[in-house]
């Protein structure tokens, strides 16, 4: 068998509605896992994506604006990945940013992410069996960014958090490791996209001299879930096409 293959896993992919998540769910399926679709809101085209593939996926309906609603999910479960890629963010100028605002964002990205962390090890642990955890992290994990402060705290988290999980769990048979996403071509960017100066600013920073596409995020995951990957600890792997290297 590929060491790409993951026939026989389980995983589960939060925010897999749309954009880069339904990629990596779709990829995922791809490659052979039975892919189970977390949202706050319907991933119905998603599986229906997998499906008319050949795939293997179903539902569940998540809100990670309770931080702990992943705490349940995997007792008895028998998953192998995690893939957490559900995330928000808010803009304004620091001096006027809020309380809430602030709060709410470090709660999905960075406060949900641990829990479901934990709940997912404390489960593969307590089964002896081996975990693959891919957080999705930013360029903001490693950049400030602008008008973002929560979003650029949570992300810097998830860097930081992927690096001490890594720590504690990779002699115990689980892997943990993020993707840092670059410029994507999705429905969150469509609106940079279309605005002809801020676009061509964009590409001219990038080295490859494109936007990136949700696959290039998604076959990434695949990687970092699978065998091939199972030497890679605590990485964080820039998909930007170059942007962090200029």
């Amino acid at each position: 068998m590929s060491r790409f293959s993951l026939e026989g896993k389980k995983a589960l992919v939060t925010g897999a509605n749309t954009g880069i998540g339904q990629a990596i769910a779709v990829s995922l399926a791809a490659a052979g896992a039975q892919v189970v679709c977390g949202g706050r809101r319907s991933c119905d085209e998603t599986i229906g994506k997998i499906h008319d593939a050949g795939g293997a996926a179903s539902a569940l309906i998540i809100d990670f604006a309770d931080p702990m609603a992943g705490r349940d999910v995997f007792t008895g479960a028998g998953y192998d990945i995690l893939v957490n890629n559900a995330g928000i963010i808010r803009r304004e100028d620091s001096v006027d940013f809020s309380e809430t605002d602030w709060d709410d964002v470090m709660d999905v990205n960075a406060k949900a992410l641990f829990f479901t962390c934990q709940a997912f090890a404390k489960e593969a642990l307590a089964q002896d069996r081996q975990g693959k955890i891919v957080n999705i992290a930013s360029l903001l994990s490693f950049q400030g960014g602008i008008r973002v402060p929560s979003y650029t705290a949570s992300k810097h988290a998830v860097a930081g958090l992927t690096k001490l999980l890594a720590n504690e769990w990779a002699a115990r048979g689980i892997n943990v490791n993020a993707i840092a996403p670059g410029y994507i071509a999705t429905n969150n960017t469509e609106a940079l996209r279309a605005d002809e100066a801020r676009n061509q600013a964009i590409l001219e920073r990038i080295p490859a001299g494109r936007w990136g596409d949700p696959e290039d995020i998604a076959d990434t995951a695949v990687f970092l879930s699978a065998p091939a990957s199972d030497y890679v600890h605590g990485a964080v792997i820039n998909v930007d096409g170059g942007w962090l290297a200029r």
